[in-house]
């Protein structure tokens, strides 16, 4: 062989060389950062259930609709709920009136009270001036009963100061009788005031009357605004078999929506690959309906159990044990969170849908602005 075909030889076996040399490189990237091919695409979904029931009367929402956070999904017939709205606003004035009347029955007995006490003021006051002229009285009928057996005033001054005597005593009597009356009438008066405050209750917005209309008064504007649903989120109506004249059940979802701002990425990695997984992570997402168009996205979080199979309980409360191939040991497959960093145009996320993901270890807190490759195909 001469020289020039050896030549030749060498520099396109070198070219060879390189080239499966690049090949092995690129795979090996691929096989050191673990990737998996059993991706989904993951979203909070909400289950719409109306708060109150009733028949629809209005829908204007389509099956998978794009709504914004505000809309309205569908309207219940509103008018049970207009009506017992009327009721309590009707209840809670006439709880209004009756509280007023009960209020005038205890300014009423307060002043009874009042009256009352001013009474046994003056029943004291009477004694006191009754026994002042009891002791004059009875000074003067003591001098004339030691004056009359010695002639010293007559018989009819005697009498008189006698009489005067006995009205003086009857008049004390009748005071002492009079303040006992005024006290007794004091203590009913207390007692028909304490009655008519356990009648009204606690006064102002304490009443437990008033709190209690008002509170049904806010649970009729409550239940008629909730004729109307709208949407909590940002997201699109799916699995929507909804019609009019469809009889809503209070508190039974009827509907779900998509929270589109709330997608992320859940991929199952074997056990034996999640050992340098860290939350931070460079991850690089592969959909399955978007294979050459790349998504970069960062790890949130790595699951801390799945669920057992064997061991629950089976027939007989026996455990479940399901047979195994002895020399075959199946890894089980952990779920890793991947948030989405960026979302290029024309892509459309849909709950469910299946990729693959590709951890880059090691990068957390990196921050890169190294372009995204897919991830080849025979990987995907």
């Amino acid at each position: 062989m001469d020289k020039n075909k050896r030549k030749k030889y060498l520099a396109t076996g070198a070219v060879v060389l390189l080239a499966v040399l690049l090949v092995l490189l690129k795979y090996w990237d691929y096989v050191v950062n673990p990737w998996t091919r059993d991706g989904q695409v993951q979203a909070v979904v909400i289950q719409i259930a109306p708060r109150v029931s009733g028949p629809i009367v209005d829908l204007p929402i389509k099956d998978n609709q794009f709504v914004k956070a505000g809309d309205v999904l569908f309207q219940i017939d509103p008018r049970t709920f207009e009506v017992a709205l009327e009721q309590a606003r009707a209840e809670l004035a006439e709880t209004g009136n009756t509280y007023n009347a009960l209020g005038e029955q205890v300014a009423a007995a307060e002043a009874a009270v009042e009256s009352s006490g001013h009474a046994v003021t003056q029943a004291a006051s009477g004694i006191k001036e009754t026994e002042s002229d009891l002791v004059k009285d009875r000074s003067e009928f003591n001098r004339q009963e030691e004056m009359l057996p010695r002639k010293a005033t007559s018989q009819k001054a005697f009498q008189r100061a006698q009489a005067t005597y006995q009205v003086s005593l009857q008049q004390r009597r009748t005071a002492i009788a009079g303040l006992a009356q005024a006290k007794a009438n004091l203590h009913e008066a207390e007692a028909n005031l304490a009655e008519a405050k356990a009648n009204r209750g606690a006064a102002g917005d304490e009443n437990p009357q008033i709190r209690a209309a008002l509170a049904s008064l806010k649970q009729a504007e409550l239940n008629l605004e909730f004729t109307t649903v709208r949407a909590p989120v940002d997201g699109y109506i799916t699995n929507l078999a909804l019609r009019k004249g469809s009889q809503m059940v209070a508190n039974q979802p009827v509907l779900a929506l998509v929270d589109v701002n709330s997608y992320w990425i859940t991929g199952y990695f074997r056990e034996n690959y999640i050992e340098n997984i860290a939350p931070g992570d460079r991850a690089v997402i592969t959909l399955m309906s978007y294979h050459d168009k790349p998504l970069e996205g960062r790890v949130v979080s790595l699951g801390w159990g799945i669920a057992q199979q064997d061991g629950s309980t089976g027939f007989e409360l026996l455990p479940n044990v399901s047979p195994t191939f002895e020399w075959i040991r199946l890894a089980q497959r952990i779920p890793v969170n991947v948030l989405i960093t960026e979302l290029p145009e024309g892509i459309a996320l849909r709950v469910g849908t299946t990729c693959s993901v590709l951890v880059e270890t090691g990068t957390a807190g990196e921050q890169t602005e190294k372009s995204v490759t897919a991830v080849p195909r025979a990987l995907q």
